[in-house]
């Protein structure tokens, strides 16, 4: 049976909420144990950069059907 909207939101809304809070925790980590951020003009770590390109194409507004294809493709080439 698919579920509707609201459906997805009340099975799925507080566990998704405690992995984003989740990323947040770890970029305030790493933000810490980075001096407190981008150091001006020192090389990001690839990762990183990949983790806010996916932060970035989640937070699109318009709606998508591949998200997860697209986060598996972004991720797909990591060293």
């Amino acid at each position: 049976m698919m579920l509707n909207a609201g459906q997805v939101l009340d099975n799925y809304y507080l566990e998704t909420r405690c992995m984003l809070l989740e990323i947040a925790a770890t970029l305030d980590r790493y933000d810490r144990a980075s001096g407190g951020g981008a150091d001006g003009g020192a090389v990001i770590d690839s990762r990183l950069e990949k983790i806010y390109d996916s932060l970035a194409l989640l937070s699109q507004p318009k709606p998508r059907s591949d998200r997860s294809e697209s986060l598996l493709n972004l991720f797909s080439d990591l060293d």
